[in-house]
């Protein structure tokens, strides 16, 4: 299974940090879900219907699920999103394009290492339910404004992103970012 989109990430001087998944293409259609890293460790998953959650959920570990009502507004360099429970923007700049594709083997070995040198962040792993998953990396942008809100509270300026407890086995970089990805997943047992 291949899902191609955009994976956006940011902390903020609240302690909370945001995953804003944007897929194009999926086998489970266009969809946008957020993962949301709260300051007391708890990880939430903001998903647009039960079976894209009960998918992800599969994949990585939250603490709380929540079906809910993802508007999405996207521009070129920007995406903003509400739901019941949090809204959040993010806008990026320039783009380092790595236009070439390279073979999973490849991403799993030296650009595996690369990623967690470099960025903190592995490009290959095993998922929850077994499953394997290579990120293929295509274009990375710096996010250089986040702004998010709660109902009762706001997030403040943008900062590193945190996680205390990760949701699988690799975390966005700790500087924001944007990054088109491909997630190849194989769901078979090596």
């Amino acid at each position: 299974m291949i899902f191609s989109g955009r994976i956006s990430s940011s902390g903020f001087e609240s302690g909370d940090s945001l995953v804003i998944g944007d897929w194009e293409e999926s086998p489970l259609g266009k969809f946008t879900n957020i993962m949301w890293s709260k300051p007391d460790g708890s990880r939430v998953l903001l998903s647009p219907s039960s079976e894209h959650a009960d998918f992800v959920s599969s994949l990585y570990d939250f603490d709380d699920v929540k079906i809910t009502n993802i508007i999405v507004n996207r521009k070129r360099k920007n995406i903003s999103i509400e739901t019941a429970y949090l809204n959040v923007s993010m806008s990026w700049g320039m783009k380092i394009p790595i236009p070439f594709p390279r073979p999973l083997w490849f991403i799993a070995s030296l650009e595996n290492l690369f990623g967690k040198a470099i960025f903190g962040s592995n490009t290959y792993g095993i998922a929850r339910d077994g499953s394997r998953e290579w990120y293929s990396i295509r274009g990375i942008s710096r996010v250089f404004h986040a702004q998010a809100n709660t109902p009762d509270s706001k997030f403040g300026k943008i900062g590193k992103t945190s996680f205390s407890k990760p949701f699988g086995f690799s975390s966005p970089p700790k500087i924001p970012t944007s990054i088109i990805v491909n997630s190849h997943i194989d769901r078979e047992k090596p």
